[in-house]
C-alpha cells in the first residue's frame, strides 16, 4: 500500500525550520524511481474523473510531482510562483499568513475560461497558500476541480479551508 511506503520514507526532521515543528521532508523519496512512479499513478487514479483542463503546481515542490502528474494525464502544467519570479504578464493573489504576508502569481492568459483545474502541491497544512492558488483560478474564471497532494497533516485541518472550493481532495499519505 503507497501510503505505507511513504509513511517509512519520509523523515521527520525535529525542529525545522523552527523550534517545536515536526518538519516532514518527502526529499527521500527522489531516491527511489519506482516509487515516484508509483505516486503519480496512484495520484492519477485519484484525478482521472474530474475532467481536468489543467494542473497547477505550486511552488516549488508542487512542481515535483505535479509536472509528472499532468505529463501522465497528458494535461498542460501551469507553475504557480512566489511573486517577482515569473517573466512575462502575471495575475497575482496577495494572503494572509501565521506571521506576515506572502503573494503567488503565475502567467496570465494560460488558464482559460470555464477550464476545471487540479491544484497540486507536496503538503498539506493550513491550506492557507492552496486556497490562495484557489483564488488565482477563480479570478480567472476557471473552475476548481479539486487538490491533490502527497502528504496531508489532517491535525491542522487544512481540509476545512479548501472544501470551499471543491470536495475533491486527494493524498496518498496522512499523518
Amino acid at each position: 500500500m503507497i501510503s505505507t511506503k511513504l509513511a517509512k520514507v519520509i523523515r521527520d526532521v525535529p525542529d525545522f525550520p523552527s523550534p517545536g515543528i515536526l518538519f516532514k521532508d518527502i526529499t527521500p523519496i527522489f531516491l527511489d524511481a519506482k516509487l515516484c512512479t508509483e505516486i503519480v499513478n496512484e495520484l492519477a487514479k485519484k484525478v482521472e474523473k474530474l475532467n481536468l483542463d489543467a494542473i497547477v503546481g505550486i511552488e516549488s515542490r508542487g512542481f515535483f510531482f505535479g509536472i509528472m502528474l499532468a505529463n501522465k494525464l497528458n494535461l498542460p502544467f501551469i507553475p504557480i510562483r512566489k511573486k517577482g519570479k515569473l517573466p512575462y504578464k502575471t495575475v497575482s493573489y496577495s494572503y494572509d499568513l501565521e506571521y506576515g504576508s506572502a503573494e503567488i502569481e503565475m502567467h496570465q492568459e494560460v488558464i482559460q475560461k470555464n477550464w476545471n483545474v487540479l491544484i497540486h502541491d507536496d503538503l498539506l497544512a493550513t491550506g492557507g497558500t492552496a486556497a490562495a492558488a484557489a483564488e488565482l483560478i477563480l479570478k480567472q474564471d476557471a473552475t476548481v476541480a479539486g487538490f491533490s497532494f502527497v502528504v496531508e497533516l489532517t491535525f491542522l485541518d487544512g481540509v476545512k479551508k479548501l472544501s470551499k472550493y471543491s470536495k475533491n481532495m486527494a493524498n496518498l499519505v496522512a499523518f
